[in-house]
């Protein structure tokens, strides 16, 4: 196995709009987080949309990236904005933050 190096660390900054609250879209962010083992948060923005903040393997967070877009089959994900930056390594597990 290759040991990670900060070059495959990233941090992915998104905000998801649609009908993304109330529809179970941060848990299902938190569950996708968990099993693809990134650390971050997730919240809702009282404009109605849905931030999200995940840093780990920036082939992961591709991944993780495309489940945003998709959401779970009772949300309707209009558009995600987001943004890379290096990873900071300031979290260590993913939570639903208010």
């Amino acid at each position: 196995m290759v040991p990670e190096t900060e070059q495959d660390l990233a941090r992915l900054h998104a905000y998801v709009s649609g009908y993304v609250q109330g529809v179970g879209f941060r848990y299902f962010t938190l569950r996708t987080a968990q099993q693809l083992a990134l650390v971050g948060w997730v919240r809702n923005l009282s404009d109605g949309s849905v931030e999200v903040v995940a840093e780990g393997r920036k082939a992961v967070l591709e991944a993780f990236l495309m489940e945003l877009k998709r959401g779970p089959q009772s949300s309707r994900v209009e558009n995600v904005r987001y943004t890379w930056y290096p990873a900071r390594g300031e979290f260590d597990k993913f939570d639903v933050t208010f």
